[in-house]
């Protein structure tokens, strides 16, 4: 054999071995784009489809539009210039999203939709988000056991952008309704923030000082809710109940200073997302039987709180 030929077998071996090890981003990127990851939440939602993304063998970018859809609006158009094969959305309003996801998809990049859904279907190949109506309902039965079925209460709601905020109020309200003497004596939007609940919690205890309980649609605003409540010395006698299931309220029920916090398993659809659009990529299906796909909640009290030893995650 000429030595010619020999090097040129070696090196077409060569050529098909590096074809077998390629690349981790060998099929192509994946764009993910959170809100905010400041909010440990979005932090775990970017880095758990990341992670998937990387695993199935996909280059990733992650980034945020931190509610905004301007900034969400050139992501997406960031997405397309570098020729994204998807696209993992967590949409930064129901209505104001639908332009970026449309564009997208003229682009011919399909979009799957975690966390906060979109108010047009038929756009997305999926809607993965949270059961928050079934959410709300499991917290606010946790919170009348906690509270009584009497007494002034107030509620801290997220933006009225996000349909998540209407969903768990209107949960929270179809279970504290049933008890007459349960009063609403207040309620403002802090738009998941905490500083906000900070602020809104000092106002409201101002004007209503013998509050039992507040409700919260989610987490942080919970959280901002007990430093005002720790500071006027009203926490002992005030139940507060959250809604996110993040590290700092998972720790904070086990304290005792927030009475529960109803878990979202956005660790299980940020992966779930990633997952059904590789098998979109490869098949033209997503593999779920809808486009909208609802995930149950889970109650974190004092008894399941030690058990978890990851954000959002809570063992079988």
């Amino acid at each position: 054999m000429h030595v010619h030929s020999k090097r040129f077998i070696l090196a077409a071996a060569a050529a098909v071995m590096a074809a077998f090890a390629a690349p981790a981003w060998s099929d192509g990127l994946m764009t993910i784009i959170v809100n905010d990851p400041s909010n440990p939440y979005w932090l775990t939602e970017g880095q758990v489809a990341q992670k998937k993304a990387q695993e199935l063998g996909y280059q990733t970018k992650v980034s945020a539009h931190k509610g905004d859809t301007n900034t969400e609006s050139q992501l997406i158009d960031t997405a397309i210039t570098n020729k994204s094969k998807a696209i993992i959305l967590d949409p930064a309003n129901a209505d104001g999203s639908v332009g970026s996801v449309k564009k997208a998809i003229a682009a011919h990049i399909p979009v799957f939709i975690i966390n906060a859904e979109l108010n047009q279907s038929g756009l997305a190949k999926a809607q993965l988000v949270s059961n928050n109506a079934q959410g709300a309902a499991l917290g606010a039965q946790q919170w009348v056991q906690d509270v009584g079925d009497s007494g002034n209460y107030v509620e801290l709601k997220g933006p009225p952008s996000d349909n998540n905020a209407a969903t768990r109020a209107n949960g929270f309200e179809t279970v504290l309704g049933q008890y007459p003497d349960l009063k609403k004596v207040g309620e403002e939007v802090a738009s998941w923030d905490r500083t906000q609940g900070y602020n809104k919690m000092q106002s409201l205890l101002q004007a209503n000082p013998d509050i039992k309980g507040v409700i919260s649609g989610n987490d942080e605003m919970a959280l901002g809710a007990i430093a005002a409540l720790k500071e006027a010395g009203k926490l002992k006698q005030v139940v507060v109940g959250g809604f996110d299931g993040s590290p700092d309220a998972v720790e904070a029920v086990k304290e005792g200073t927030l009475a529960y916090t109803v878990m979202q398993p956005v660790a299980t659809f940020a992966a779930k997302a990633v997952e059904q659009a590789d098998n979109f990529l490869k098949t033209g299906k997503t593999g779920a039987a809808s486009e909208k796909q609802l995930f149950d909640c889970v109650l974190i009290t004092k008894e399941n709180a030690v058990k978890m030893k990851s954000p959002f995650m809570l063992p079988e």
